[in-house]
């Protein structure tokens, strides 16, 4: 048997075999980035062979984040009964919405303290992507540390995928350290997004590694569409806003790290923040890097990152690879307890921007799920920034469906985030800021400036016919909205669409 170092070769069939039914798996991934890839669609070939004749062959899934080149082959055969934290693959959403999977949705610095505290059981694999393996049990990681270094840590068997087609330089990137559980916790000595703590690998127990599977992979990332009008609308919002506190003296004058979550509207945030000559030069404090940060780093505006996932699309991760004297010292890769680590976040006073699903009239956040009942991906690491940020920001669209669907509604009847975390929201139709300000005043300013004008006199009325209290609310009638959308298609079926 060929050999790489002292770790046998296998197959991905070969190693696929040794993954049993029921087995709990943790993955490496975060957000496409650093996911393993060859091993699962082995999986997929084996799980479809056992159920063709009549075994069963599911396992329980971990990752990172969301991992399309995961999920999407073992959803398609039907070979996953449990999973955390967070996906995004329509194939599995749909399972999980009809309850045949198991799927809980957690803040992603969580994780690894889970793990090592045992509340999910063991760990039967580890599938970790790796660019080197020593025989001293060093694993230098790929495009993403996410929970790698903890799902190494914890499994009883680990298979590596070593993966030729990254760059063995992106170990200069890597800080990596594992936390001590409590009561012995110290704590996390950062200090600006670039701080460096830890190891540029993670560490196993080489006896627990039973085999490596060669890949040459890209990651499955592909490029978001670009920002539209709206999205730029609200980008513009945001730069305002953030140009004024300045002004103002709220935030200081060399401004402070940004963190913003995925997507063309983010992608739109950062594009103007990095046009917009009144916002100095900054760092950022994140879980992802994506295309849109790359040009900003090159032209300087965008100085150093700490993240947790290089969310590149092929060609940009190349950009990078290419340049990796430039690009190595202004960014860090760390584990997902860290890059989201409430006390940190605090302490750098990290500016949090993230998207909504909707929003309701008091500031309470639904990034999560539709009707309050169907998951859409999950909470991911917006929780985590928004509670201890020094300004959080929440950004959707007023409105969705050619005007069917308003963003803006009475009570959310899903809450992800609430009101006491959320200081801003902002959709293209304008800004509300939400501090200081008690509930009334609260409703009016995110109906006034965020509904959409077709919406604004329902929402009025409502607030108006409403119990009063300190928080009013009429309970019959609050979730009117979402109920005329279920079903009449439309939250106000009498509207004239084609205005929109």
């Amino acid at each position: 048997m060929a050999k790489i170092g002292v770790f046998p070769v296998l197959s991905p069939e070969e190693a696929a075999a040794k993954i049993p039914d029921g087995a709990t798996v943790a993955f490496s991934g975060f957000g496409h980035a650093g996911a393993a890839k060859v091993l699962p669609k082995a999986l997929e070939v084996r799980a479809r062979s056992e159920h063709e004749n009549g075994r069963p062959y599911r396992l329980r899934v971990m990752t990172g984040a969301s991992s399309k080149s995961i999920d999407e082959p073992l959803a398609r055969a039907d070979a996953i009964s449990w999973r955390i934290p967070y996906q995004s693959e329509s194939g599995l959403r749909k399972m999980i919405n009809r309850q045949e999977v198991e799927y809980v949705d957690m803040h992603l610095s969580q994780v690894p303290e889970m793990v090592s505290a045992g509340f999910y059981g063991k760990i039967d694999f580890a599938v970790i992507e790796a660019t080197e393996v020593t025989t001293d049990g060093r694993v230098y990681l790929t495009t993403s540390i996410g929970a790698s270094p903890s799902y190494l840590k914890h499994a009883d068997r680990v298979l590596i995928e070593l993966n030729h087609y990254h760059s063995v330089r992106l170990r200069e990137m890597a800080d990596i350290t594992i936390l001590s559980a409590p009561p012995h916790r110290g704590g996390v000595h950062l200090h600006s997004p670039l701080s460096r703590i830890g190891l540029p690998y993670a560490e196993v127990d080489p006896r627990r590694i039973v085999g490596i599977v060669e890949s040459d992979e890209p990651d499955m990332i592909v490029d978001f569409a670009p920002p539209d009008d709206r999205s730029n609308k609200i980008a513009e919002h945001v730069v305002k806003f953030l140009v004024e506190e300045i002004a103002s003296g709220h935030v200081p004058p060399e401004f402070l790290p940004l963190q913003a979550g995925v997507g063309n509207v983010a992608n739109g945030v950062m594009s103007a923040l990095g046009e917009n000559e009144d916002i100095p030069p900054f760092q950022m404090y994140a879980e992802v890097f994506q295309d849109s940060l790359v040009e900003l780093m090159e032209r300087g505006k965008l100085q150093g990152v700490s993240t947790t996932g290089l969310i590149l699309t092929p060609e940009n991760l190349q950009r990078l690879y290419e340049n990796m004297d430039f690009f190595i010292p202004r960014i860090v890769l760390r584990p997902q307890e860290i890059s989201n680590h409430g006390g940190v976040v605090f302490r750098l006073g990290v500016i949090a921007m993230n998207t909504a699903l909707e929003v309701d009239i008091y500031g309470n956040v639904n990034s999560s799920h539709v009707f309050g009942t169907d998951i859409m991906n999950g909470i991911g690491g917006s929780g985590e920034f928004t509670r201890n940020a020094f300004l959080s920001i929440y950004v959707c669209p007023s409105i969705a469906k050619g005007g069917k669907i308003s963003s803006i509604v009475p009570m959310t009847p899903h809450v992800d985030n609430n009101e006491h975390a959320v200081q801003i929201v902002v959709t293209e139709q304008g800004l509300a800021d939400l501090r200081g300000l008690g509930p009334l005043q609260r409703a009016r300013a995110i109906i006034e400036n965020c509904a959409h004008p077709a919406y604004r006199d329902y929402l009025h009325r409502y607030l108006e016919k409403s119990r009063v209290g300190h928080i009013r609310h009429d309970l019959d009638s609050c979730f009117e909205l979402h109920i005329n959308l279920m079903e009449q298609g439309a939250m106000l079926p009498d509207l004239d669409f084609s205005q929109f």
